[in-house]
């Protein structure tokens, strides 16, 4: 089911399977900035990730000897999440443990997602309790989508995305998207930009670690653009499907990562997971703000 949320500035649509935004459009100037869903593409829009981010080696990983399947960046996306809260310009989301989740998870939780609009912004907010009695083991992500171009006349190319400093560096991955524990320097045009082109992606997604937390999405021949601001965030990506010419990017801000190349994971020693006390609580967001 859908839920439509607004302000005076912006309107947007959020689905309760996977809690994801289904639209963001303007009401300055009419635009639709979420991509949305053309399935020779991709039909996603705006995923949400837990427990997991990316993929686990064979799909498996371990936990205190016992070995689980999990799909592509967890259940979220495959879960519809009961409304907890609704106003003009807020909503949120809960999940709690199904019989899918415990077959792949053996956990309990609470998963709050929520939206809250201030001005032409929306920001996700990730709340995370344990439930359980035991540590509990995860992590977040975000997985946006971009409609490009942003304006008539206007080209995929067009298009940049620009940090407010350089120094970035590129998380390595194989071709198949495992990580190859390499982290090399990110060549950045200008010192802090990286130019659009549908090549960029001929192998799969490109993620960057120690980079500043914010990042605009925008062209010097328009006015329209896309700001993202993801400070608890420890790595970004920037993908489109493989080797086509599809018209969108996905800007995704993670906290957690793929598996480490030929490695089934033990959850426990997994890199970038969140290890949260139980009876505590865990929070992390990002904003996108368009223009």
């Amino acid at each position: 089911m859908l839920y439509t949320i607004e302000n005076e500035k912006i309107k947007v649509t959020v689905n309760d399977l996977g809690a994801e935004i289904m639209s963001v459009v303007s009401k300055e100037n009419g635009f639709e900035y979420i991509w949305q869903g053309n399935p020779e593409y991709w039909k996603g829009h705006a995923y949400n990730l837990f427990p997991i981010c990316g993929r686990l080696w064979d799909g498996k990983y371990t936990y205190k000897g016992v070995t689980y399947e999990m799909n592509l960046h967890g259940f979220v996306r495959r879960s519809t999440l009961a409304v907890k809260e609704q106003k003009d310009d807020f909503i949120s989301f809960i999940l709690t443990p199904t019989e899918l989740t415990k077959n792949e998870y053996p956990f309990d939780f609470e998963l709050v997602i929520s939206y809250a609009l201030n001005g032409s912004a929306v920001t996700t907010n990730f709340d995370v309790v344990n439930t359980d009695s035991r540590e509990l083991i995860f992590t977040v992500g975000g997985h946006p989508g971009f409609n490009l171009p942003m304006e008539e006349g206007l080209s995929f190319e067009d298009y940049y995305v620009e940090f407010p400093e350089g120094g970035i560096k590129l998380l390595d991955m194989t071709p198949a998207c495992f990580v190859t524990g390499k982290t090399p320097d990110y060549p950045l045009e200008d010192g802090n930009r990286i130019k659009m082109n549908h090549h960029l992606f001929d192998i799969d997604a490109i993620f960057l670690c120690d980079v500043p937390k914010s990042v605009v999405l925008k062209s010097n021949k328009g006015t329209r653009s896309v700001k993202l601001t993801y400070d608890g965030m420890k790595y970004l990506g920037l993908w489109h499907k493989p080797r086509t010419d599809a018209p969108y990017v996905c800007i995704e801000p993670w906290y957690g990562v793929p598996s480490d190349d030929n490695k089934v994971d033990d959850l426990e020693t997994k890199r970038d997971m969140v290890h949260l006390p139980a009876g505590e609580k865990y929070h992390n967001e990002f904003t996108i703000e368009v223009k």
